[in-house]
Parts: C-alpha cells; structure tokens; sequence
C-alpha cells in the first residue's frame, strides 16, 4: 500500500522539528507526533478530518508554520489548539 502522502511526509517533518513545542496531529481516534516520521507515514493517510495541538514556548509560531506544510501537503487542518508555556 502507498501513502498518498508520503512525498510530503518529510517536509511536514522538517518543519515540525524546527521547533521545541510538542506538535501532535490528531485523527480518527489516533495521536501521532508530528516529528516521528514513521509515525507520519504509517499513520497519516488522508483522513477527512485533522486536529493540529501545539504546546511549548514556541507554539504559536510552530503551530503556523506545521499548518502551512500540512495544507501544502494538500491536508486540512480543521482545527487548531495553542497553548504557549
């Protein structure tokens, strides 16, 4: 089976690892850590619906800059949830 996505993966990846802020995509029941490749790749599909959480001292910025690399990837994000500490 072929990921739809999975010339995108590393780029989202890239992007997420920039930033010292948990990121964490959320779909389908699953939570997966927007830094752990594998877990991009086995996990991220093309589900219809997408949660974007990001939580850390620079989560506002990462929280932008991931949701761009998803919806280049041609991925929505319906939501997202920031909580800078």
């Amino acid at each position: 089976m072929t990921n739809p996505l999975a010339k995108h993966i590393a780029g989202i990846n890239q992007v997420a690892s920039k930033f010292q802020s948990s990121i964490v995509v959320k779909f389908d029941d699953k939570n997966i850590d927007v830094k752990s490749i594998l877990g991009l790749f086995t996990s991220l599909t093309g589900a219809s619906s997408y949660q974007l959480e990001v939580r850390g001292t620079d989560a506002t910025q990462a929280a932008t800059e991931v949701k761009t690399a998803f919806e280049n990837a041609g991925v929505k994000i319906d939501s997202v949830v920031v909580e800078e500490v």
